[in-house]
């Protein structure tokens, strides 16, 4: 059991970095977070604070991978969808934005978000 914490935890340090990260998440163009170090964060989207509370691990992981499956005119990037996109820059035709493993740190991070 503590061992499954302990990835855990390493799981959501991870999300931290990739959700605050500018060049790799970019997640603070469009939300704001619990991030009182991050100048100029988003206001597009819903704020990431409370997002534990508002949806469950699967419904975070759902509207990461592929936000179009619960809004079709959403702004929100596929983070994991590979087909069926447009205008995608060559060097990124059929790669995911995150990793499946990337997308399970940022959904263990959003998780502990609960207030």
């Amino acid at each position: 059991m503590r061992l499954a914490a302990a990835i855990v935890a390493v799981g959501c340090l991870v999300g931290v970095a990739i959700v605050a990260n500018r060049q790799v998440g970019l997640c603070l163009l469009c939300h704001s977070g619990p991030f009182p170090e991050e100048r100029f964060q988003g206001n597009l989207a819903p704020p990431l604070q409370g997002a534990g509370s508002r949806w469950s691990e699967g419904q975070l992981r759902l509207r990461i991978v592929d936000p179009g499956r619960i809004n079709p005119a959403t702004i929100m990037p596929a983070y994991h969808r590979t087909d069926g996109l447009v205008r995608v820059a060559p060097a990124w035709r059929g790669k995911p934005v995150l990793s499946a493993e990337q997308i399970e740190d940022v959904v263990a991070f959003l998780m502990t978000l609960k207030d």
